[in-house]
């Protein structure tokens, strides 16, 4: 069965990933919900990232605000990938905690989705599990048609 880690630096940050773990459960896809703080719980933050692929997770989800390093630590110590999610914060809009996701240095990749793009971020390690997991690909080619029909309908609403 596919796994996700869907990581945060804080609980605070719940609100942004809960539509994450939504879609996720929605594909059918096993989660793993934490709160590791790259700065407060360093030990904690490379004890993860370090057991990550032995304890099955496929794709890691890392949501973080403000200085957002979370996502580049857990990239630095595990080859699973990492999907970054720039949280808005107080500062900045956001943009803070994006650049500080994006701007990885070479080597170290973190894919990156909009500010409190957690349903992108869901959708994406969906999308690389589907390279293994074929049902997850037909899950994902009926979501979008459902995304189609709604617009159409919303469309033709408009219209009249």
């Amino acid at each position: 069965m596919p796994r996700v880690a869907v990581v945060m630096g804080s609980d605070s940050d719940f609100p942004v990933v809960e539509r994450a773990i939504e879609i996720l459960k929605r594909f059918d896809v096993q989660r793993e919900v934490r709160v590791i703080s790259a700065h407060r719980t360093p030990d904690a933050a490379a004890e993860f990232a370090k057991g990550a692929q032995q304890s099955g997770v496929e794709v890691i989800i890392a949501a973080a605000g403000k200085a957002a390093h979370l996502p580049g630590v857990l990239a630095a110590m595990t080859p699973v990938p990492v999907i970054g999610i720039p949280v808005k914060s107080s500062f900045m809009d956001g943009m803070d905690s994006l650049l500080s996701i994006v701007q990885m240095p070479s080597g170290i990749p973190v894919a990156t989705v909009g500010i409190n793009g957690s349903e992108n971020a869901a959708l994406l390690a969906v999308q690389m599990l589907s390279l293994k997991y074929p049902e997850l690909a037909d899950r994902l080619k009926n979501y979008r048609a459902e995304m189609a029909r709604k617009v159409a309908e919303k469309d033709r609403d408009i219209r009249g």
